[in-house]
């Protein structure tokens, strides 16, 4: 048997291994570390990556482990741009821009449509077809193990190209797309929850968490909140121009806006609720940073985000029996299906629904 230990720089924060599902002996050793965590969509196991856990696992699986390259981060090959390319990729880039996209896609579908126009860059670009299209995917994704995330991010912006740039029709680039994953958000609990959002001594730490979690707002939301938006007698925040340039309202909780008022005393924003060097926004790697402390300190769920709190939020909701379609409004989810995949987490909450099994022994004792 060989276990797969996948290369870790010094900056990783884990050692992530495979094993094969019959080597229980090696399992039941992983076991016994510290910090262990298994990683059911990639099916392997990962450790904090110390110099102690690096000699357990050299002394563990000696010439059966093999070391291979870690390619959960994918990094496409550079090359040289021609003079070409960088003008059709301005093309793309001002389109971009104009449509009002994010940042974020921006440089996301910069990425992608650079190698597709390296690849074809003496063609013309009209006379490239759908088979083409496919085997440049192919190629990329195979040569460069490109996960279903990343390979529907580069079908959107070769799209976005040739329909948006080149303005050919939608039909003829129905490119196909890969199976998405059916996966379910991780939820805290009550109790969790309360734990981390009350560990940092620090009030303004503490006002973040508490909006992160009780208004189900995003972690970029929270950095470019206006004092202006926080509307204390109506017990509203309003949220500005969020995720698809959409504003929208959602609730201030009595705690929370405790908590805010006590912050605003002591530290007197002018302009952004949270403020960074020189008044600037707050960032969301400082958000990151608060999220993870808190987390570590309070001893939650180890692989818990802040976004996991906005997933808690919409879940707690849901669990209190308020209406989805108000759930919805509050998240500021464009589509109720979005908001569906909440009633997949709710369903299997012990304390709302309760297994036969119990059922049945409750039955039983009472006979």
């Amino acid at each position: 048997m060989i276990a797969e230990i996948l290369n870790t720089d010094s900056k990783s924060k884990r050692i992530k291994i495979k094993i094969p599902f019959a080597a229980k002996f090696w399992r039941s050793e992983l076991k016994k570390i510290k910090g262990i965590w298994y990683h059911k969509p990639q099916k392997l196991w990962s450790i904090p990556n110390t110099p102690q856990n690096k000699n357990i696992v050299t002394q563990l699986f000696g010439k059966d482990g093999v070391l291979k390259p870690n390619n959960m981060t994918v990094k496409l090959p550079t090359f040289t741009m021609s003079e070409r390319v960088a003008d059709r990729l301005q093309l793309m880039m001002t389109k971009l821009v104009l449509s009002g996209k994010s940042k974020h896609t921006i440089k996301s579908y910069r990425g992608h449509i650079l190698h597709y126009l390296a690849e074809f860059e003496h063609r013309d670009l009209l006379t490239v077809t759908k088979d083409e299209i496919e085997k440049y995917l192919y190629d990329v994704i195979t040569k460069n193990n490109v996960g279903p995330s990343r390979q529907n991010i580069m079908i959107n912006a070769i799209k976005y190209y040739h329909e948006k740039v080149l303005g050919q029709q939608r039909t003829k680039y129905k490119i196909t797309r890969p199976k998405k994953a059916q996966t379910l958000p991780e939820v805290l609990t009550e109790k969790e929850v309360y734990q981390l959002i009350n560990t940092p001594t620090n009030i303004k730490h503490k006002a973040i968490l508490y909006l992160l979690y009780s208004a189900g707002l995003r972690i970029s939301e929270v950095t470019k909140l206006r004092i202006e938006d926080i509307h204390s007698k109506e017990k509203q925040i309003f949220i500005k121009a969020a995720k698809g340039k959409k504003d929208r309202y959602t609730i201030l909780s009595d705690a929370t806006l405790l908590i805010i008022r006590q912050y605003y005393v002591l530290h007197k924003p002018s302009y952004w609720l949270f403020e960074g060097a020189e008044g600037a926004q707050y960032s969301t790697t400082s958000i990151n940073k608060i999220f993870r402390k808190a987390a570590k300190t309070s001893r939650v769920y180890e692989w818990a985000v802040p976004h996991t709190l906005r997933h808690s939020f919409a879940t707690h909701l849901l669990q209190a029996n308020v209406n989805l379609r108000y759930i919805q409004t509050l998240l500021g989810h464009g589509s109720p299906e979005t908001t569906q995949v909440y009633t997949h987490v709710a369903e299997v909450n012990n304390d709302i629904v309760r297994s036969p099994l119990d059922r049945m022994l409750d039955g039983m004792k009472n006979q």
